[in-house]
């Protein structure tokens, strides 16, 4: 059976079984040792670069650390594992120990993509999430997307305060554990996406400050503290390699970039990206989905398949909610309008100044793009957790006026993503949860709940404190999706097949034609898909009847019935979502 590996110029490398090169970048220090269990401190040789090598007589399994010239022990920035947690020794690992069961694996289309957002821990680690995977299959998914799994401290959390982006946390499971992971999903023919976070460092044992002081930026910050400085190739080759490892080594299928607008070096996202296309064997289907609050749409012309449409779930919840406080405050106003726009142009704002930014103009024009180049959601892991207790729109939506949206969701031309447990209803919260102690959870929690003082509904202090504590176990727990509605599930099966068999054979391709308001909260849109059929959507997620123009060809989806023939009489009535299909455009 077939081993992949991906040889890393940093980190420990396994030079034969009982031998291990190790290479750390230490440009703030004079003298670095690897202190490896069993063996004591091996000294290390300097280049003028600031780079420090050794090699040692030990093999897979073996703990090892940096020792600085204070005597202070760190992690391998490129530990490929943790013996324990991010404070602890790393651990010599053989990347090439994991034998593929389908190793002639080859990716699927980006047209294809049904994306699955879920976060590994609370559906039981990677083996638990294996043990979902048929059944995701089976609902029509293609793609499941993983929030970020790289070392963390302690047990539980999000994953974006990593801060060994090489090592799986320990407590997900072992390196191995994800591989297998990775190839089970293989095996049901579904495509497998990583969460990867090149934007900041968590806030608790990220030791790179230490001796690569230049690893950050001095007058550059961030939310998270100092700005990474991609302008160093030191930096940049770090990240790439950590790209570039993911998806040869692990053999992922494709990567989200989370919040790239903090890159404070975007030119590196493309040179990144290039050299994926260059490196990834041919064949190989490989897709990099971007996560940008700046809405630059250039990136999608180069290296990367798409981008996260938050323009579209921000003006869709202000219809479906009427939420009106912080960014949704940009779309409360003309919704319809708003997303007749992100259907047909992708990004709601593409240069226009933003209220909620104060009247900074955001976005760049983005008409030109196919839909695909979007990803569309109803809810994510931050759209649901960032809200103060987590609730999501089953709990908060008529499940008619829900429906009619998940239908417009589905059956866009965009590439939609469903975020776990929406599929069965689920009403349980997702939360925001960590595992910090001491100081640092007090200002975690204390950060948080100020947060939401301003917000509508907690203007009192008071009201700040009923929101759950990040690092009380019980907030994890509880936001365990729970499925409650097999009607709701048996929609997303009924629309995703649908989506399958009658759209995706014609994405590659696809051009809007017409998008347009036709009621405060209905909307009409028309797209010329690669085979020169014509797709019209028409959703009214009101309550008002709404005057529209009666499309050609044949019914292809209604959410509710009798729903085509008001259509096709010029109105529609709310909540409904009805889609035609003209293969003869």
């Amino acid at each position: 059976m077939t081993s992949f590996a991906r040889d890393l110029p940093f980190g420990a490398t396994l030079v034969d079984p009982a031998h291990t090169r190790f290479r750390l970048w230490a440009p703030g220090q004079r003298e670095v040792a690897v202190d490896v269990d069993g063996l004591g401190a091996v000294p290390m040789m300097r280049n003028a670069e600031g780079w420090f090598e050794a090699e040692a007589a030990c093999g897979a399994g073996a703990r090892y650390r940096y020792r600085l010239a204070d005597g202070l022990a760190v992690p391998d920035p490129a530990s490929r594992a943790q013996g324990g947690d991010v404070h602890d020794p790393s651990l010599v690992v053989d990347p090439r120990a994991y034998r593929w069961r389908h190793p002639e694996w080859r990716g699927r289309k980006w047209q294809e993509a049904v994306l699955y957002e879920l976060h590994a821990g609370s559906l039981g680690g990677f083996a638990g999430v294996a043990a979902r995977l048929p059944d995701l299959a089976q609902l029509g998914i293609t793609a499941v997307e993983l929030m970020p799994v790289n070392d963390f401290p302690g047990t539980r959390n999000w994953g974006y305060d990593g801060v060994l982006p090489f090592a799986p946390d320990a407590a997900y499971g072992a390196p191995d554990d994800l591989k297998a992971l990775v190839d089970a999903a293989h095996g049901h023919g579904l495509m497998i996406f990583l969460d990867v976070v090149y934007n900041h460092f968590g806030p608790d044992g990220n030791y790179l400050a230490a001796y690569a002081p230049s690893f950050f930026r001095t007058d550059v910050a961030t939310p998270w503290g100092a700005a990474i400085d991609f302008r160093r190739p030191e930096v940049r080759r770090f990240f790439t390699e950590n790209a570039l490892y993911w998806l040869m080594e692990y053999r992922f299928d494709g990567l989200r970039f989370d919040a790239v607008h903090a890159i404070a070096a975007p030119d590196w996202l493309d040179e990144m990206a290039a050299e994926v296309r260059a490196t990834v064997e041919p064949g190989r289907h490989i897709h990099l989905v971007l996560e940008h609050d700046g809405n630059v749409a250039d990136h999608l012309r180069r290296g990367f398949d798409a981008q996260w449409n938050d323009d579209g779930h921000h003006v869709l919840h202000a219809l479906l909610t009427g939420d009106a406080d912080g960014y949704y405050a940009d779309y409360a106003e003309r919704p319809a309008e708003r997303l007749a726009r992100c259907l047909g142009e992708g990004f709601v704002y593409q240069g226009e100044p933003s209220a909620y930014r104060k009247g900074e103009c955001r976005g760049t024009p983005s008409a030109d793009l196919a839909p695909t180049a979007f990803v569309l959601f109803l809810q994510n892991h931050d759209q649901v957790g960032n809200r103060p207790f987590g609730d999501r729109l089953a709990e908060r939506v008529d499940a008619a006026v829900l429906e009619a949206a998940i239908a417009l969701q589905l059956l866009s031309p965009q590439i939609p993503l469903i975020f776990m447990g929406e599929e069965g209803a689920s009403r349980t919260p997702f939360l925001f949860f960590t595992d910090h102690h001491g100081e640092l959870a007090k200002a975690v929690r204390d950060g948080r709940r100020r947060e939401f003082a301003a917000f509508a509904g907690f203007h009192d202090g008071e009201a700040a404190e009923t929101i759950p504590d990040p690092n009380a176990l019980a907030t994890f727990e509880s936001s365990r999706p729970v499925a409650e509605d097999a009607d709701r599930r048996a929609l997303y099966r009924q629309l995703l097949a649908l989506r399958a068999a009658a759209l995706v054979p014609r994405l590659a391709g696809a051009r809007s034609l017409s998008a347009k308001a036709a009621g405060p909260a209905c909307v009409t849109a028309r797209w010329r898909l690669g085979d020169g059929a014509v797709l019209a959507l028409i959703s009214n997620l009101g309550r008002d009847d709404c005057a529209v123009d009666p499309p050609k060809g044949d019914l292809l989806f209604e959410t509710r019935a009798g729903a085509s023939e008001e259509v096709r009489a010029g109105r529609l009535a709310g909540p409904a979502t009805v889609a035609f299909l003209d293969p003869a455009g």
